[in-house]
């Protein structure tokens, strides 16, 4: 049974993310007739970086908690919405990390919502997928311009 959902889920997380990928190249194309991307490292950007990685490294604590038997899965939803909470209340300056600023805070709040569904012994998949996803595109957003916010000061590889 596990296995069954297992390879469902696998084959959904395909298919979320070959839309994702499809929509990204849409919008990237588009991105790029307007002129080159200007990368920024300022204080917010900065705030932002340690901020995204404090919450991530939190909600993934909950989650092997939970995991682990020792969190219940309404702790974890609640954890995933303060962290929502915390890095919407950022304000990075650098276009690429304000795109992330929004897919991080968009990720938190599926995580939340699977959680919760879990916790009403609900199926959770749906939102688990695009958390997943989410998390890939703004793993994508971050790689591609982490050569340039590097050379500025601003390293985002915790957030990789």
């Amino acid at each position: 049974m596990i296995e069954a959902m297992r390879r469902i889920a696998l084959y959904g997380l395909g298919l979320l993310l070959a839309s994702v990928l499809a929509l990204t190249y849409a919008t990237t194309s588009r991105a790029k007739a307007g002129g080159p991307l200007r990368h920024t490292c300022s204080v917010t950007d900065r705030a932002f970086i340690d901020t995204a990685k404090t919450n991530m490294a939190a909600v993934e604590l909950w989650g092997q908690q939970y995991v682990d038997g020792e969190a219940a899965a309404g702790e974890v939803a609640a954890e995933s919405a303060r962290a929502a909470k915390i890095v919407g209340a950022t304000a990075p300056t650098d276009p690429s990390l304000s795109q992330t600023r929004k897919l991080l805070v968009a990720m938190f709040t599926e995580y939340r919502k699977a959680m919760a569904q879990h916790a009403k012994n609900r199926d959770a998949r749906d939102h688990i997928f695009h958390a997943y996803a989410l998390a890939n595109f703004a793993r994508d957003v971050l790689a591609t311009a982490e050569p340039a916010l590097a050379s500025r000061g601003c390293g985002v590889a915790p957030l990789l």
